[in-house]
């Protein structure tokens, strides 16, 4: 970065989950152009990890989505998945190894294993969440996969109530917003 890149070094110091963490917003503004997903993808992520875990990770969880905005179900996931498996082994994620730790193929392992094996929103989120460690990130990352795979009405209302009207709002107005950046683009 102090040689006016904003791309951090490769590392094997940058295995952790930080950019597989902040890809829904990338993944929804870049649905529907593959070549974009994974130029803006690889952008968000090398500021910060740079690493080939990282990168296949990261990757495959912003195509998961897209398959799943396009109307694409658990199987077509668990293909991504596997293939994830097939390429890098050490995200093999059953059997389920019980880490949940910051580092990317904990993290992936965790995320698969339960958005696998629950079949709701809410057992999927109470379970990733339930192995600890880095449970803030694990969660985020499987509500991602579970919010596209069983949409916004299968979130609990009890949890949605929680949430302070104006943050909730403003977390729909950005998903609808980076949405149609993405469909604007198809016109």
């Amino acid at each position: 970065m102090l040689e006016g890149s904003l791309e951090s070094p490769l590392s094997d110091a940058d295995g952790g989950n930080g950019a597989a963490m902040r890809i829904i917003p990338v993944a929804l503004a870049t649905y529907g152009d593959d070549d974009l997903f994974e130029q803006a993808a690889l952008a968000q992520a090398h500021t910060t990890h740079h690493h080939p875990f990282s990168d296949a990770a990261t990757l495959t969880l912003g195509r998961m989505v897209h398959v799943l905005l396009a109307g694409g179900g658990i199987k077509e996931c668990r293909a991504l998945a596997n293939a994830l498996v097939i390429a890098y082994p050490k995200f093999k994620y059953s059997p389920y190894a019980g880490r949940a730790s910051g580092y990317i193929v904990d993290t992936m392992q965790t995320v698969l294993h339960h958005f696998f094996t629950t079949d709701n929103f809410e057992d999927c989120l109470i379970e990733t969440v339930g192995c600890g460690e880095d449970a803030d990130t694990t969660g985020a990352i499987v509500g991602m996969l579970a919010g596209a795979l069983y949409g916004v009405e299968a979130i609990p209302k009890r949890w949605l109530d929680k949430l302070h009207p104006t943050v909730r709002t403003e977390i729909e107005s950005q998903a609808i917003t980076l949405l149609e950046l993405a469909l604007a683009k198809e016109r």
